[in-house]
């Protein structure tokens, strides 16, 4: 006999604040594409290591019967389809965002969708998908006109936000572990050291940062003596990071400037920038590595840590546009690191070392995913609603399944002149 599942409270979406997540495509206008998606997700399914739960009692998932399988709880599939139908993955996310599925396990889940992404889409309908699929908006394009409020619109939301998840070094990239039971500010400084190390980061170096975040590499290169430029495009990360090097007493060595890499001048001995090169955008990976090497003294050392993709990834999705550029990173791009090679390569740069952390940016996502769950009522005190804080869920968790699959890497990437 068929047990019905119980009703589940969906959070309540505000229409003017979420528009997306509150509209649902009708069903006359989405029926077609939501039965061809039905299909397709029903055959997927059942070649992945994942169990779906329907809310009439049908289980699917090439792991139906396994109580340990990362497991997708489906409270209205046919909002679902329509939703994926007309949308793609964004409508997968903003289902999400309303509540319409779960996750026992988000990370797992999304980690075995990763697994079996190359077989989800059948190759006819991936030919097909730049068609009906959005494009970024141009006001996204992250131009020097646009990524200034590409960066406000996810850096400045609040630091008070930011707090509740982040560890007390406010470090928001991968952390480096080598054990599974240390501290995340062990782990952050681990990795701050590394790069500071291949950098050759000493007593009176001249030190470029491109990227502030909130202050903690600039401060970990001052403690060394160092003299540091560091620069952003978020004014609240600006405010706090001279806050911090202030409070250290080190602002006689470190200068926050509001500024973009483009604009940058002077000579340094090292460049460091983590998790910066994202922002960047594809089509602008040159001018990103024209300005270290325009920056870079005879003899200095850049370091970069960068999220990347499979090449052949990169190159079928790089015109897309995504549910995290719509909701977290707009104008965002992750590229391969052959990109990334190629493009300093045209600048006379050479990589010299390639560290690949990814099972750290797993475990330190992991953390912070935890963190955030166990803000919510802060949260909710600082003005974010339920939508809000499952959407951050989301992002969180999918980044997880990400690293947790390898579909995603992040590495730390040492480059020196070509004729060093």
């Amino acid at each position: 006999m068929t047990t019905l599942a119980p009703t589940i409270a969906r959070p309540s979406v505000d229409p003017e604040r979420w528009p997306d997540v509150a509209r649902v495509p009708p069903r006359a206008k989405s029926a077609v594409a939501a039965a061809v998606t039905r299909s397709i997700f029903r055959r997927a399914v059942r070649r992945l290591p994942l169990r779906v739960d329907m809310p009439d009692g049908v289980r699917l998932g090439g792991a139906a019967m396994d109580p340990a399988a990362p497991t997708m709880q489906i409270h209205d599939p046919s909002r679902l389809m329509r939703r994926i139908g007309t949308s793609g993955l964004i409508g997968f996310g903003e289902s999400y965002q309303a509540g319409e599925w779960d996750s026992d396990d988000l990370a797992g889940l999304i980690a075995a969708f990763a697994s079996g992404i190359d077989a989800l889409v059948p190759a006819p309908l991936k030919r097909m998908r730049s068609a009906y699929l959005a494009r970024q908006p141009r006001a996204d394009r992250p131009d020097p006109h646009n990524s200034r409020t590409n960066v406000e619109r996810h850096y400045d939301l609040s630091n008070e936000m930011f707090a509740q998840f982040l560890d007390p070094t406010m470090s928001y990239s991968s952390a480096l572990f080598e054990r599974a039971d240390e501290d995340m500010v062990t782990a952050q400084h681990r990795k701050i050291d590394r790069m500071l190390d291949q950098a050759g980061v000493r007593v009176g170096s001249r030190v470029l940062e491109i990227g502030t975040g909130w202050g903690e590499l600039a401060l970990r290169a001052a403690q060394r003596g160092a003299r540091v430029d560091t620069i952003t495009l978020s004014s609240e990360q600006h405010g706090w990071a001279e806050q911090k090097i202030a409070g250290a007493g080190l602002s006689d060595l470190v200068s926050v400037r509001l500024q973009d890499y483009r604009e940058v001048r002077g000579e340094y001995d090292a460049v460091l920038s983590v998790e910066m090169v994202e922002a960047v955008g594809l089509d602008f990976l040159g001018t990103y590595f024209a300005s270290i090497e325009g920056t870079l003294a005879p003899g200095g050392r850049a370091v970069i840590q960068a999220i990347t993709m499979p090449h052949a990834r990169v190159e079928e999705t790089r015109d897309g546009y995504t549910w995290i550029h719509k909701y977290i990173f707009p104008g965002g791009a992750l590229p391969s690191t052959r990109m990334l090679d190629d493009a300093a390569g045209e600048h006379g740069l050479r990589c010299v070392d390639d560290f690949a952390i990814g099972d750290s940016y797993a475990e330190t996502l992991r953390r912070w995913a935890n963190s955030f769950a166990d803000a919510t009522e802060t949260l909710e005190a600082l003005g974010f609603d339920e939508v809000f804080r499952r959407m951050w869920t989301f992002y969180l968790r999918y980044s997880e399944g990400g690293f947790r699959s390898g579909y995603l890497d992040v590495h730390q990437l040492t480059y020196t002149r070509e004729n060093a």
